[in-house]
């Protein structure tokens, strides 16, 4: 066993029953870390052909933590369910069932349990002919029949979960849009926390399987235990003293609504505009007031950031829900011109609870109600229902529909551009995603390094990964060792890097920590090359470069077609990769130690 990894990878094949652990791959491990790095080399060893179905029971679903998880540090809470990804697809390949990989990293408490039960990570393949979910405690783990949880929702579930095994093991589920396919469903954890992205839940709904529920009493083993001590200690001091830190405390990420609001870089209106003319009416001093009763954290963090709240009138009298974050207040809220904090997290709640990519569900919602609002659509359409802006009762209505695949449920269960597609009528102009991935709640015209944030991203539109190379390499690690990024804000990357070498015994200097993250980048890179992405896969929605803001301070934004082309030739030169192409150079994955992949891209060109 290794410092600061258990030493082992529990596999379970859902098909055959068989469960068993492999030796955690140090060779491996000292290339690619941890977390989303370990997803991207496993996925790639494990899915060796393109064009796999996500849905097929071969596709491994893969939960992987890091080296500093479970440790006494702030930060490293986290897990990274790892997959091909059931909701993203290519302009043009010559696979029908090709994706991108997919990586969606998950807070709460589950992680470190994992690495208590002695694994660094979960594989799970095979397709369970009933309904089950996984229940590990320590060494001794069972497949269980599901059938009493199955069609249940994430708050039930959860509920269920607890009754039966008591309050020590961590859990994380599917909702009833995993259940039933839908191509951005999400797996949850506490209710509210969210393996979002990629469409996960899918994944897991098509194994069948309803939940994993974890009990460790491991210890994670570390190199330089008093040298850990002290950094923890370091950490502290560092957050306290950041001039972020009290605001994340008391806000959140709800802080940033009427700050890109008014600086023009919010999703209002399915990204017509960039500012919400009455984002006043849902900002966080409001929830605030009117909704927030208490603040959770993760595991050994001190930001508490997550806002946990109750509407007490009104319609929605009674509603319980976390939020509201920034990127579900602005695509529940001001995305689809929602003025009112109750309705707004009525809306997310239930997105939670359904078990969706909050994100992208809301998205969908925005594009339905731009349809609407065009006349691409009518009410007939819509199964009755009239998706006026800012209709709340006409968004959960929908949502319930998606969830179940009820009448035009179905069809927008396949995410905006399959719905896009079958609606016809031009509906793809109103569809706001990029490989297939809907967008999230920063809008682009008055920020154009969001083009590159949202187009370059691997695993399809994503907010997450910063817009420079610099910035994607931070980032990446942060998913990699496997820490939340808002810790990252106030601590930086230096003193986790100290940190990995601290519990692992490793000597990583600047540039092999960052040389790490570039592996990771590229390796995931040429595994949606071969799947058949492009530089043509790297554009954003089309209406962004010909449609200006009207309104806010930032009218008359626009992201120009020739600033794109620019600024990703920029980027790929800076990548070393074809800007004709967007394909790494044979020369780039041989300086990364990824010469085996170089016979793969060269088979590309």
């Amino acid at each position: 066993m290794a410092n600061g990894y258990m030493g082992k990878i529990l596999e379970i094949d859902l098909t055959s029953k068989k469960i068993g652990t492999i030796d955690t791959d140090m060779k491996i491990a000292e290339k690619f870390v941890g977390g989303r790095g370990l997803g991207a080399r496993y996925l790639w060893e494990r899915v060796k052909t393109p064009g796999l179905d996500p849905l097929s029971p071969q596709n491994p679903l893969m939960i992987f933590t890091g080296p500093l998880t479970g440790t006494i540090l702030p930060g490293p809470s986290r897990l990274v369910v790892c997959t091909k990804a059931a909701n993203t697809s290519p302009a043009s390949s010559s696979y029908p069932k090709a994706s991108t990989v997919a990586y969606s990293c998950m807070g709460g408490q589950i992680g470190p349990e994992i690495k208590f039960a002695g694994y660094d990570g979960v594989i799970i393949t095979g397709k369970s002919e009933k309904p089950a979910y996984i229940v590990i405690d320590d060494s001794k783990v069972e497949i269980r029949d599901a059938a009493k949880l199955w069609g249940k929702n994430t708050n039930q579930t959860d509920l269920l979960l607890s009754q039966e095994l008591g309050p020590t093991f961590r859990t994380m589920y599917i909702g009833p849009a995993g259940e039933n396919l839908v191509k951005y469903a999400g797996i949850i954890t506490e209710s509210s926390r969210a393996a979002g992205r990629s469409g996960v839940g899918c994944v897991m709904g098509s194994k069948n399987l309803k939940a994993i529920a974890v009990r460790g009493t491991n210890i994670v083993p570390v190199a330089d235990m008093e040298g850990l001590v002290a950094l923890r200690k370091e950490m502290f001091n560092a957050l306290k003293t950041w001039n972020g830190y009290d605001q994340w405390r008391r806000w959140g990420t709800a802080a940033m609504l009427l700050a890109s609001s008014q600086a023009g870089t919010q999703a209002t209106k399915n990204f017509r505009e960039g500012t919400d003319l009455q984002g006043a009416k849902i900002g966080a001093p409001i929830s605030e007031k009117e909704f927030w009763v208490k603040h959770r954290s993760c595991f050994q963090c001190p930001l508490h950031c997550m806002k946990i709240g109750q509407v007490t009138s009104g319609p929605y009298k009674g509603t319980i829900a976390e939020g509201p974050e920034y990127e579900t207040g602005t695509m529940h809220g001001s995305n689809c011109q929602v003025t009112d904090v109750a309705g707004m997290m009525k809306s997310i709640e239930l997105a939670d609870d359904l078990g969706f990519d909050s994100i992208s569900v809301a998205n969908v919602l925005a594009f339905v109600m731009d349809l609407y609002d065009k006349g691409v659509v009518t009410s007939a359409d819509l199964d009755g229902i009239e998706m006026k802006w800012g209709n709340v009762e006409g968004m959960i209505a929908l949502q319930k529909k998606i969830a179940y695949r009820e009448g035009v449920g179905a069809i927008l269960a396949e995410g905006v551009k399959a719905a896009a597609a079958k609606f016809g009528k031009d509906a793809d102009k109103f569809a706001m995603h990029i490989k297939g991935q809907e967008i999230a709640a920063w809008n682009i015209p008055a920020n154009h390094g969001f083009a590159i944030v949202y187009g370059t991203s691997n695993r399809g539109a994503c907010h997450q990964v910063g817009p420079t190379v610099e910035e994607q390499q931070r980032r990446t690690m942060c998913d990699t060792v496997v820490i939340c990024r808002f810790l990252y804000y106030g601590i930086g990357t230096a003193l986790f890097q100290k940190a990995l070498n601290t519990v692992t015994g490793w000597k990583l200097d600047d540039a092999a920590f960052f040389r790490v993250a570039d592996r990771i980048w590229n390796q995931e890179k040429v595994f949606n090359a071969r799947e058949g992405f492009r530089r043509v896969d790297d554009y954003v929605p089309k209406r962004m470069t010909t449609d200006a803001f009207t309104a806010g301070p930032k009218k008359g934004a626009i992201l120009p077609p020739d600033k794109q082309e620019q600024i990703l030739d920029e980027y790929y030169t800076k990548r070393g990769w074809d800007t004709k192409t967007s394909l790494p150079t044979e020369a780039k994955l041989k300086e990364l130690d990824l010469g085996d992949l170089a016979p793969v891209v060269q088979g590309l060109r």
